[in-house]
């Protein structure tokens, strides 16, 4: 007989917590595109608007640690409570933000917002990992994994047609050139108040609905696990030894912190690809939304397919796939290219949970400071997005727009995640 995907002890449990995956996936991705806007509205650089993705996933890095030993001592509950209530707080700062319309400021809300993140990711992905058979976990946290792209292209959704489409900063004229531009400096302060306030909406609206999440999941009895049961019978320095000495986790860290950094350069730099192909910040956005949609549809067919190949194995063919599409987004130099980019999105799709799933199996009482250590790997989004758009800031290099080769980054990502699914599939069994 086959061992069940999920419990019937679980299955509330289970859907409470995977609503958890949705609203981190709207904050994901309606924060992308924001690198775009403020780059136009604050009339900075892209490397400099990149700091947006720095601020965002450089709070995963702050607080998956802490997070961790905090669950451990106290419980999953407590760790998703906490986590929503920094997330709330994190969106309601974005008021202030634009009310002083200081950069910086929006910088310090993403940075509390993920803090909140850090604590539910931390917490939600062992969870849903400890809610049965540890045979079916990768499949169980696959399929609660799929709901976090549908927040997310709600978030792009949002970012497009309420915030990208109502910017007056990204308004054109015949020539396709940005009106913005030839302002006088006094009709320029009033477009960027009125643009900062558009970008504000969404985060107030959504920490109202956080705090409401939080009011139910606060007042439901949420079972424990075995696993949560033991994470406080061992102490700290065994965890962290155990862990670095399980190479299949050690490395698992490592191909994480390499698949963040290319699904978060793809999709907040495909709208700089569209924009040189003379396509507005809200049409770029809109294939955005294309991709994602591939992303959700290709997370389902591989959810299934595990039921016949090996994960470690789709992994690897995936990272295969997702290096030839990167080919192309650097060498063709036109629409075709961009359809590349959009392609990408199909085979990143079952990257996170199953790296996340193949290096925490067999763990145990040290999986929640496992969970840390990968989740701390998101960080890689933060270190990479910066370097990417000081690659596009050149304008042009060797002959080929900046923003093609700035994509070599992710191509070098994709052959990192590969050589891990190959290890994982061939060599650490």
């Amino acid at each position: 007989m086959s061992a069940k995907v999920l419990e019937k002890k679980f299955v509330i449990p289970f859907i409470l917590i995977t609503s958890l995956f949705a609203l981190w996936g709207f904050a994901n991705d309606i924060t992308n595109p924001m690198v775009a806007v403020f780059q136009t509205v604050m009339e900075i650089p892209a490397s400099e608007a990149a700091l947006v993705q720095f601020a965002f996933y450089g709070g995963y890095g702050t607080m998956a640690i802490p997070a961790a030993l905090f669950v451990s001592r106290f419980s999953y509950k407590s760790g998703v409570l906490l986590g929503l209530a920094l997330y709330a707080i994190g969106a309601f700062l974005f008021y202030p933000a634009a009310l002083y319309e200081e950069f910086t400021f929006f910088l310090f809300s993403l940075y509390i917002l993920t803090f909140g993140l850090a604590f539910l990711e931390t917490t939600a992905n062992p969870y849903i990992l400890s809610m049965g058979d540890p045979k079916t976990a990768t499949r169980r946290l696959n399929f609660a994994q799929a709901f976090n792209p549908l927040g997310s292209i709600t978030g792009m959704f949002i970012a497009s047609n309420v915030v990208l489409a109502n910017l007056v900063s990204d308004k054109r004229d015949e020539a396709g050139n940005l009106i913005f531009d030839t302002l006088s400096i006094a009709e320029k302060s009033i477009v960027r108040t009125h643009d900062l306030e558009i970008i504000r909406n969404p985060y107030l609206v959504v920490g109202l609905v956080v705090l409401v999440v939080m009011l139910i999941i606060g007042l439901y009895k949420m079972p424990s696990t075995k696993i949560e049961e033991q994470s406080n019978q061992i102490n700290f320095k065994s965890l962290v030894k155990r862990l670095y000495m399980n190479k299949k986790y050690r490395e698992g860290v490592v191909a994480q912190v390499f698949y963040v950094g290319v699904q978060i350069m793809c999709w907040t730099f495909i709208i700089q690809y569209a924009e040189r192909l003379g396509f507005t910040k809200a049409e770029g956005q809109n294939f955005n939304i294309i991709a994602m949609a591939i992303f959700i549809c290709s997370r389902f067919i591989s959810t299934s397919l595990m039921k016949y190949l090996k994960a470690e194995l789709m992994l690897y063919l995936f990272a295969l796939g997702g290096l030839l599409s990167i080919l192309g987004v650097i060498f063709i130099d036109g629409i075709w290219g961009l359809y590349c980019l959009i392609l990408t999105s199909g085979f990143m799709s079952l990257m996170f949970p199953t790296i996340y799933g193949i290096a925490l199996y067999g763990l145990k009482e040290e999986s929640t400071l496992g969970a840390a250590g990968l989740v701390m790997a998101i960080v890689g989004g933060a270190l990479m997005t910066p370097l990417q758009g000081v690659i596009i800031d050149q304008g042009e290099l060797w002959g080929f727009p900046a923003v093609n080769i700035s994509f070599v980054l992710p191509l070098i990502c994709f052959v990192v995640i590969a050589i891990y699914g190959y290890r994982s599939w061939r060599i650490l069994k």
